[in-house]
Order: structure tokens, then C-alpha cells, then sequence
């Protein structure tokens, strides 16, 4: 990423902290043993993307911190007719990118809730570098929408 500060081009990479919370719904267990309760699912999902995120390589993205210190919390949910309650475990990820379009993995997941641009204070965007993250974003949605067809049409 370019960033100009008064007349100096320098090159910078951006750092962002994203929140990212994880769902995790009971599971009733075989018999009368082995069921886990929401807080014990989400935990359990936290555990298993915080494993993928350390180990798989995402693309111009590094990982400078985890933070897992945040507290289950609980919320009902409905559709109307009936409510349950869901138990969602949180993460906040300090990360440092290249470029923004890097980010969109990231961005159109259901779990990501928050960005916050830890630095540059600004950003200038050069037209050639907001038309390629204006393309990345719709590329990206469009597979999404094709991955959630896929999904629900089998």
C-alpha cells in the first residue's frame, strides 16, 4: 500500500484489528451422555478457526496477534414461531495486510462483526487500486452466492 505523507510516497502496510464471532449451537447427545451445550460448541468452533488461521497461509495477510480473550455470550434467536439460544464466541484478529483487497476473504464471512484501522491515520486509493478491489469484491460475492446455491439446492 502507497501512503503519502506531505510530499513523501512511502510504501506501508496496513494494519487492522477484525472481530470475528463464532457460532456454536448444542448438539443432543446419542443415549443419555456425549451432548454438548451452545457455550461448549462455540468454544469448541473458536478452537478449530483459530487452529485454521494459525497454520493455513492466507495470501498477503500476516497474523500478528489472536486475541481470545473475550467472553462467550449468549443471544435468542427466532423465526418466529420458535426461539433458541445461541452462543457465539469471539476472536479479535490484529492483522497485517498488503493491500485491502486482501481482506476479502476475510469480510464475507457471516462470523467477521467489526474492522478497525490500526494504521496508516490515511489512505489514498490510486483509481487503478479501487478498481481492482471494487472487481475482488464482486468476484468474491459472486462466489459466495454460487457456494450458498450449491448449498441449499442438494
Amino acid at each position: 500500500m502507497k501512503i503519502k505523507i506531505g510530499n513523501e510516497l512511502l510504501v506501508e502496510h496496513v494494519r487492522v484489528r477484525i472481530r470475528m464471532d463464532y457460532r456454536g449451537e448444542a448438539r443432543s447427545g446419542r443415549f443419555f451422555f456425549g451432548g454438548k451445550s451452545n457455550e461448549q460448541m462455540a468454544e469448541t468452533m473458536r478452537e478449530q478457526q483459530v487452529a485454521l488461521l494459525r497454520n493455513v497461509p492466507l495470501q498477503g495477510i500476516l497474523i500478528e496477534d489472536v486475541d481470545l480473550s473475550l467472553d462467550i455470550y449468549v443471544v435468542s434467536e427466532g423465526d418466529g414461531k420458535r426461539v433458541h439460544e445461541v452462543a457465539y464466541a469471539p476472536i479479535i484478529l490484529t492483522l497485517r495486510i498488503e493491500n485491502l483487497d486482501d481482506l476479502l476473504p476475510l469480510l464475507i464471512k457471516s462470523e467477521f462483526r467489526k474492522i478497525e484501522f490500526l494504521s496508516p491515520e490515511n489512505i489514498t486509493l490510486h483509481r487503478l487500486d479501487m478498481e481492482r478491489l471494487l472487481y475482488r469484491i464482486s468476484q468474491s460475492f459472486q462466489q459466495e452466492i454460487k457456494f450458498l446455491e450449491q448449498k441449499y439446492t442438494r
